[in-house]
Parts: C-alpha cells; sequence; structure tokens
C-alpha cells in the first residue's frame, strides 16, 4: 500500500486550469481518469488526511504510486480527452458501463454498391445507417420481413449475391418479389439505391409522406382500373401500417429523444435507455456497472452520455436528451453534445406531461434490470460459495456459514416499530422462514423508549433474545437439552408476539397444525447497523449463554462490517462476492421491516369505532357507513334502526350499539378564528392521513440517522 504523501506534486507544480489527470500504479498501469476544471483545487482533494477520503478513492490513492496530467482549454476538450483515455487505458478505478448483452441493430449497408439491409452487433462502422438497438434479433427480421414486399432491398451476404451474378439466376426472395434482384440486372444500382435510402427514410419515422404517396398512387391504379396495381398498393399499405403498429406512439409531437434513467444501490448502478424517433420508441438498451468509485447520479449520468455518444455525429445524437439529474457543470457537457450533433442539444430533467411520464416508464425498467441482474448474480452457485468463503474467511469463522439470519427494525418517529428477521441458506433466500416482530419496549408499549438512550439498540436486544429464546425453547422440547435444565422461555404461544406472518413468503404452519418453531439456529446472524447494534445482539446471546453463533453488523453509510468488541471495522474489497451477499441479506431485512411497518401504520390510520365489534367484518361495516351516513349518526341510531341494514341481525345491532357506547365520541370541532364549537359537524368515516404518503425511508442507525421513519 502506497502513502500518496511520496507521490505527491508540489501544489506550485499543478497548473490552475482546466486538464485531464491520470493516476498510475507502481507498474505504471492507468488506475484512475478524471478531468477538472481546477486541476490544482481537484489534486488537492486527493491529498488529504486519508481519514476524510471516501473508502473507494482512499483504496485507490493508496493503489496508485504517481499521477500526471494534461492542460487543456476548455472544459469540453477535458470531456472528449477524458472519454479517450477511459477507452484506451480501461482504468480499474474508473466507472465502467457494460452491456449486460450486445444489442443487434437493423444496418443498411449505404457504402457499398448495392447496399444490403441486415442485422449487425458490435462496433458501428462508417456510411452504414443503423436503426435500434433492438432487443432481439427475430424484431428486426419480423420488421424487414414486412417491409421488404414495399422496399425489395437486397438482404443477402456478398457470396450468395455473385453466385446468383454468376448463374444468372436470382434467389428466392427475387422470385416471391421480396427482392429487386440487382444481382441479375432486375434494377440498376441508381434504382437500387433509391429503393435503400427509401427505406432508410421509413425507419427514420418520415412515414406520413411516403403512406401518402402510396395512398395516391392506389387511388389513381382505381380510378384507371387498375384493380391488381392497385390491390397490391394496398397491400403494401398495410404491410407498412403493420410495421409501425410494433413501434406506439408515445409522445404526440413526433419527438426526437432519448432518455436515460438511472437505477442504484451502494454497490451498483442500472441504466436503461429509450431511444424516441418521430415520436415512437425504435430501440431500447441497458448497461451495469459496479461503482468502484463515489459518484453521484449526476456523474453516473454523464459517464452514460460518453458512452452512448462517444462514437456518434450527426442525427445519431438527438435534438433532447432527458435524463434524471443533470451532470455538473452542465455546460460542457452540452456544448460536447453540441459538436458531436452538429447543432443545439437540449440536455434536461422532464418535469410534467407525456415526457415525465415516458421517463417514469424508463426508471422502472432500469430498476427492473438492476434487479434482473442481481437476481442472476446470486443464481449462480460459484459465486455464491466463493461470497460464503471471503465472509468466513473476513470474519474469521470455522466454516462457512450456510444459513445466515439478518434482523432489522423499522419505525415511524418511534411509532408502530417493529423488525423483521429473513434467513439465506447457502446464499439463496428462504422466505417460508421469514420472520417478523411487534416491539414490546415496556409493560406492553410499542413505541420507542423516548429520552432513555439508543431506542433501535434497546429494540435490536429484545428482537434477537426473543427469538433465540424461542431457539432454545424448542432445543429443549425436541430432547436435545438435558431433562430438568432451567431453560428460559418467551411468553407468547407461537414466538411471535402480537406479529403475524408475512402472507406472501409462507406458511407459519406445520403439517399437524402447530405454528413452527424457531427449530433451526444460524451460523451467523448480522444487523443492520454498526457499534452500537452489534453490542445488543451480541450482549443478548451472552444473557442467553449461546456462544457458537458469530454476530456481525453491516453499516449502510460505508459499507463497513463490525465485530462485537472490535474498534475498527472489517473492509471487504469492493469487488467482494462476500461483500455483495451481505449487502442483499441487509438489504431484504430492511424491505421486510419497512413492509410490514407501512403495513400497521396503514391499519392503524384506517381503525374506527367499528372495529371493535366482534364478528362484524369489512362488508357489513361499511354498509352501516352507506346507510348511516357517518359514525355519529350510528352511534346515535336505536338497536331497530341499526337493524333495518341489510345483514344486521338483532344480536348483531345490539353489539354494536352495546360497543359504540363505550367507544368515546369524536371531540366536537371547534372554529379557530372564533373559538366557537361547531356542534352540528358530523363525524366523518375515517380517512386517510398525511401519515400514509410514501416518504423515503431508511434504518436508523446511531452514526447514519437520515430519516424520520426506519
Amino acid at each position: 500500500m502506497a502513502d500518496p504523501s511520496s507521490y505527491r506534486p508540489k501544489p506550485g507544480d499543478i497548473p490552475d486550469c482546466p486538464g485531464v489527470y491520470r493516476f498510475r500504479d507502481e507498474h505504471r498501469r492507468v488506475i484512475y481518469v478524471g478531468k477538472a476544471k481546477s486541476l490544482r483545487q481537484r489534486l488537492a482533494n486527493y491529498f488529504q488526511d486519508l481519514a476524510n477520503l471516501h473508502p473507494r478513492t482512499r483504496s485507490m490513492v493508496t493503489t496508485a504510486a504517481s499521477v500526471e496530467w494534461t492542460v487543456v482549454s476548455t472544459e469540453v476538450e477535458a470531456l472528449q480527452l477524458e472519454y479517450s483515455w477511459i477507452k484506451e487505458f480501461d482504468p480499474r478505478f474508473n466507472v465502467k458501463y457494460r452491456d449486460d448483452k450486445s444489442y443487434p441493430y437493423l444496418a443498411v449497408t449505404m457504402n457499398e454498391e448495392f447496399p444490403r439491409v441486415q442485422v449487425m452487433r458490435g462496433h458501428k462502422k462508417k456510411g452504414v445507417r443503423y436503426f435500434g438497438p433492438y432487443g432481439h434479433a427475430w424484431a428486426i427480421r419480423d420488421t424487414v420481413d414486412l417491409l421488404l414486399r414495399v422496399f425489395p432491398v437486397r438482404t443477402c451476404s456478398a457470396g450468395v449475391f455473385k453466385n446468383a451474378a454468376r448463374t444468372g439466376r436470382p434467389c428466392l426472395l427475387g422470385y416471391i418479389g421480396k427482392c429487386s434482384a440487382p444481382c441479375v440486372g432486375r434494377v440498376s444500382a441508381e434504382e437500387h439505391r433509391e429503393l435503400a435510402e427509401d427505406f432508410s427514410d421509413f425507419m427514420a419515422g418520415r412515414t406520413g409522406t411516403y403512406l401518402r404517396r402510396l395512398e395516391k398512387q392506389m387511388t389513381e391504379a382505381a380510378e384507371e382500373m387498375e384493380y391488381e396495381r392497385a390491390a397490391r398498393l394496398r397491400d403494401d399499405i398495410e404491410a407498412l401500417k403493420k410495421a409501425m403498429e410494433k413501434n406506439a406512439v408515445v409522445l404526440a409531437d413526433a419527438t426526437d429523444a432519448d432518455l436515460i434513467a438511472v437505477a442504484e444501490d451502494e454497490l451498483e448502478a442500472a441504466v436503461q435507455i429509450f431511444h424516441v424517433r418521430g415520436g415512437r420508441v425504435r430501440g431500447q438498451r441497458g448497461w451495469v456497472t459496479d461503482k468502484v468509485e463515489d459518484v453521484t447520479t449526476g456523474a453516473l449520468v454523464e459517464h452514460a452520455l460518453q458512452q452512448l455518444y462517444g462514437e456518434e455525429s450527426g442525427d445519431a445524437v438527438p435534438k433532447e436528451v432527458l435524463v434524471p439529474a443533470l451532470p455538473e457543470p452542465l455546460e460542457p457537457v452540452q456544448e460536447w453534445l453540441a459538436e458531436r450533433r452538429g447543432s443545439n442539444v437540449s440536455l434536461r430533467i422532464p418535469q410534467r406531461g407525456d415526457k415525465k411520464a415516458l421517463m417514469e416508464t424508463v426508471q422502472r425498467n432500469a430498476q427492473q434490470g438492476l434487479v434482473l441482474h442481481k437476481t442472476r448474480r446470486a443464481s449462480d452457485l460459484t459465486t455464491r460459495s466463493r461470497a460464503l468463503e471471503e465472509i468466513a474467511e473476513a470474519l474469521d469463522l470455522d466454516s462457512a456459514p450456510l444459513r445466515i439470519e439478518c434482523y432489522d427494525i423499522s419505525h415511524l418517529q418511534g411509532d408502530d416499530v417493529v423488525a423483521s428477521m429473513v434467513v439465506f441458506e447457502d446464499g439463496l433466500q428462504r422466505k417460508s422462514e421469514y420472520r417478523r416482530f411487534q416491539i414490546k419496549g415496556r409493560a406492553g408499549d410499542t413505541r420507542l423508549w423516548h429520552g432513555e438512550g439508543q431506542d433501535d439498540v434497546r429494540s435490536m436486544h429484545e428482537v434477537i433474545t426473543r427469538r433465540f429464546k424461542r431457539y432454545l425453547a424448542e432445543k429443549e422440547r425436541t430432547g436435545e437439552w438435558a431433562d430438568g435444565e432451567d431453560v428460559p422461555v418467551d411468553g407468547s404461544p407461537d414466538g411471535l408476539p402480537d406479529g403475524a406472518p408475512d402472507g406472501p413468503v409462507g406458511t407459519l404452519v406445520e403439517d399437524d397444525g402447530r405454528p413452527k418453531r424457531f427449530a433451526y439456529p444460524p451460523q451467523l446472524v448480522v444487523v443492520d447497523g454498526g457499534q452500537p447494534q452489534v453490542a445488543a445482539a451480541q450482549r443478548a446471546l451472552d444473557e442467553l449463554g449461546i456462544d457458537d453463533i458469530a454476530v456481525c453488523g453491516l453499516a449502510k453509510r460505508l459499507e463497513e462490517v463490525w465485530l462485537p468488541g472490535e474498534d475498527d471495522p472489517v473492509v471487504l474489497p469492493r469487488s467482494s462476492e462476500g461483500l455483495y451477499l451481505l449487502q442483499r441479506v441487509r438489504d431484504e431485512a430492511h424491505r421486510f421491516a419497512i413492509t410490514y411497518q407501512r403495513t400497521r401504520r396503514a391499519k392503524r390510520f384506517r381503525s374506527g369505532p367499528l372495529d371493535d365489534v366482534p364478528g362484524l367484518g369489512e362488508t357489513r361495516k361499511q354498509a352501516l357507513i352507506k346507510h348511516f351516513g357517518s359514525v355519529k349518526r350510528l352511534r346515535s341510531a336505536t338497536i331497530d334502526q341499526i337493524c333495518g341494514v341489510p345483514g344486521i341481525g338483532r344480536k348483531t345491532a345490539e353489539t354494536i350499539a352495546a360497543a359504540l357506547a363505550q367507544a368515546a365520541p369524536a371531540a366536537p370541532a371547534v372554529n379557530t378564528a372564533t373559538g366557537e364549537i361547531m356542534e352540528d359537524v358530523e363525524e366523518a368515516p375515517p380517512a386517510t392521513t398525511a401519515g400514509d404518503a410514501e416518504t423515503p425511508v431508511s434504518t436508523s442507525v446511531p452514526d447514519d440517522r437520515r430519516g424520520q421513519e426506519t
């Protein structure tokens, strides 16, 4: 590990002007390329106390052995040079998007004497017009098959073309009218090139003019009683319309634009691009990258723009590029795009209307792409095995942790405090083993203990204690404990006090109908948080006398792994599969806890006095409210009047009346301007409150408390 001060240049040696810099390792390999408006200010940021640097930046500067720079005139030149060097040197610490596949394009080889329509992948060639990219090659072939009857352009390879020219016989497409057969001289090179240009214009979105021309020719043929020609033109028009239907109109103003969306987490980012031409989605592609450097969403967008347009020019760069966040500074990127296109390019965030709605669709695709990438990565057996081995080595475990349990606490400003437990076995989710808890607190209070220390720490201690008390009780029940040995047991009958199974994840009952128990111990307990949460979990296990289960915590802010009793965290390598698995486990526990907390919160906001009436279901509650108009009118109704509601018998009506009489009536409304009590205001049915609004959430950790809901 190199000391950055050993190769730090003197401040006076670094120019205070735009430029591009390169960090090299001891073998002179370029490991990072960056650009700056002021080289002096930017490079000074790297040579400061290592404790103040982001872990990824710290890893880069300690790997490097030297730094060098190149001065340029403008920030636009710096952007261009940065892209060229990243492409040339492939630095390990730069963001590099990788395609999850090689996307096919529909290509027209206008650089040949007889242009050919074909599917192409890989690098683009000069003189070839490209359309797409498409998700699948068969989508291109379907489109081409529909258009060839109208634009019979050559599709055969050079060998087939030369063989047909030598024998004087065209291929099958020439005989059925889907090729103009220039190989045997049916059309001249100029006529064939015109067909290729018409084909390209149609694919580029200029469809209206050509369709109107065909419709006019069809009408003229019918008037001249050339019915066979008119029928052929009619079929051509239908084929073109069918090809157009494959790309639905998404922007009514025939916009040419590219929409870029980014979905990211702490370790990876997925980019999704929709290419809209003539108001229609003409292509789509997606990339995934490891975030080997500490970058913002705007920086990810800038890297995506470089990847997308670095080799493009002219119309391949659209007039409008819509993004989720703007790069900073914005002006050099816009100037660079304008140079690539040859005219102004609008780079902006859509705020309203169809473009914003389409951007939301692109964002959903980006999120799905990130989830799919994670799923594929997690499903690989070799990768999972390596991840478990790396965790065992990093945490100094005797063997790989085949069963991992992770716990997370969630609440909203101290209310509806819940916890989640998720289980991964052999690196895969075991959803039937998931559990969730309501935090009891003291004397059954479901609020956190405000003013008494770290609330999440107390909650974590309670959850770990309750879970492993159930484990010890199960060991005694199955005979693994000696007779007469005293085993502490939680008082709840099912190990899930006040909690309930999460419906979609599986059943919590055995074949005989009894609740499942916490029968299997994990090899590793992971808690969402840092030192305090880890210490609380370890203390709970120590109090129960359990000493054969390892404990660690994953702090979200810097992805550090904390061990009990250690002052410094374990920092797993950025490319570590073990870190990736721990992150998946932690994120799943967070998702499970948040889902349960929001469910309980929504249920609390929707509750009312009728919820306490035994045997009264949702349908009959709605019928009562609909009949009387409000709970206040229902409370003042007689038993006979309540019996008048369909489905309500006299016994049920008496139960309802008794329950409403015991329930405290709603406080009278007060006019805040005059202080007048408004007696005639009726109590309305429970309504959704502001608390139901979805808000950004994050798991609360003492050293990284970013939101109220955790």
